[in-house]
């Protein structure tokens, strides 16, 4: 048997026997030959198998004619023949002339979506949707990107850590955690890494990272939130500043930015219309009270009661910073104590405010980072003025009664970059398996 023979290599190979497998993308059966287009995971090629006659001009007995006349759109088989390079197939510039077919499993029928459908049909069947070059061109995006956020981590001597999603108690807000049975008693699933990843810094780790799930029990139905999701999260000791903090958050992204240009570049372009950019550092940084002046003088009042900026005031920051520094980033610094948790410092100067900032995407934030506080004296006076009970968060401040350095970190949605990279209309798209408050399958 032939060596399987990725369809993307092809136009390297040289003519002769080749075997492609993949899956039938369309079947035009004519008169005189029949064409298949067969996609696999690297590309399409077009598959050519001209009739059989007899010498009074009937039809003679063809197997592999009779083959492609059943085949359905979506079977995946094995077709062998010989590799021909034409200029003048559009599809690559090479065909195959087949010689046999070997279906590895009929379709039963035609998909059931179609690219216009909507998008909770083809969520239905996502499987299928993924098939789409355009969908699944966002996988392989996500690999690369990860795999670059990776190597600089590693690269730059930070541990890996894999934390636990099932948790005694919350380690932010109970509103927000999903409860759920544990034998005798009852655990909560993990919102964010946060307090395991700063125990990290106690145990003298220095720098980690994490890339795994969180679960939120919002029972949003935007465009941006999910109920579980993949966050990318990391921690670093010895800082000065949330400063530091944000030049590693920087760094990281100019890093998965450039991976991703220089493998997928010209396929984003073809793909989506994109060129995509990597970010110039450093990114562009504006203390929040300021974003707000700024918005406001664009017209946009921020109507919210609380002292947060709203979705409207991050697009309208964003777009400022688009005008005037060119940049698809930028960094809303010094958020108020009052809307952010107890372990952000605060600042020295004005308790008010916290060592914060929230980093902003092409109009949606995508991340939240902070320096914490390390002083264990001023943990417990910050969660009490949050109404909080330390006896509760005892597993927790023990860290900081046995010492931990000055640390800061943040926590990032990868599926939001991805959206927000490709522009696409909504996070379901930029997830391989969406879950939301209604959904669950597949």
């Amino acid at each position: 048997m032939t060596q399987r023979t990725l369809i993307s290599q092809l136009a390297a190979s040289v003519d002769g026997p080749v075997s492609v497998s993949g899956w039938v993308e369309t079947v035009r059966d004519q008169k005189k030959v029949q064409f298949v287009v067969l996609r696999d995971e690297s590309g399409a090629v077009q598959l050519v198998h001209p009739r059989i006659f007899t010498e009074d001009g009937t039809p003679a007995e063809d197997v592999v004619a009779d083959q492609i006349s059943s085949l359905s759109q979506g079977t995946f088989l094995t077709a062998a023949g010989e590799l021909k390079h034409d200029e003048r197939v559009k599809l690559g510039g090479v065909e195959i002339k087949l010689e046999s077919i070997d279906i590895a499993a009929m379709a039963i029928a035609e998909t059931p979506i179609a690219d216009d459908s909507a998008t909770d049909k083809r969520m239905d069947w996502r499987f299928l949707d993924l098939r789409v070059p355009k969908n699944s061109l966002i996988f392989k995006i996500q690999t690369t990107l990860e795999h670059a956020w990776r190597t600089y981590w590693v690269e730059n001597d930070f541990i890996e850590l894999h934390t636990p999603k099932l948790m005694a108690s919350a380690s932010e807000s109970k509103a927000e955690l999903f409860k759920v049975e544990y034998f005798e008693g009852s655990a909560y699933l993990a919102q964010s890494p946060q307090f395991f990843k700063q125990m990290a810094q106690s145990a003298g780790f220095g720098k980690m990272f994490e890339v795994g799930p969180a679960f939120r029990a919002d029972p949003s139905f935007t465009s941006r939130h999910a109920t579980e999701f993949t966050s990318v999260d990391s921690e670093i000791s010895w800082i000065d500043s949330h400063e530091d903090v944000m030049k590693l958050h920087e760094e990281l992204l100019v890093a998965g930015f450039q991976a991703i240009k220089d493998k997928h570049g010209a396929e984003i372009e073809a793909l989506y219309g994109i060129e995509v950019q990597v970010p110039q550092t450093p990114f562009p940084r504006i203390p929040l009270a300021e974003a707000k002046r700024i918005v406001a003088e664009r017209g946009y009042e921020v109507p919210r009661a609380d002292d947060d900026m709203d979705p409207e005031g991050e697009r309208q920051i964003a777009a400022y910073v688009k005008e005037t520094y060119g940049h698809e980033f930028v960094f809303l610094t010094d958020y108020a104590s009052s809307i952010r948790p107890f372990y952000h410092m605060r600042h020295a100067d004005d308790a008010g405010l916290t060592n914060s900032y929230d980093l902003i995407f092409n109009g949606v934030e995508i991340s939240t980072g902070a320096q914490r506080e390390h002083r264990i004296e001023h943990l417990i006076e910050q969660a009490k003025e949050k109404g909080l009970d330390p006896e509760e968060l005892d597993f927790y401040l023990d860290f900081f009664r046995y010492g931990v350095p000055p640390h800061g970190g943040f926590g990032m949605g990868l599926s939001r970059v991805l959206m927000l990279l490709l522009k696409l209309p909504n996070l379901r798209e930029a997830t391989y398996l969406f879950r939301g408050p209604t959904r669950l399958t597949p």
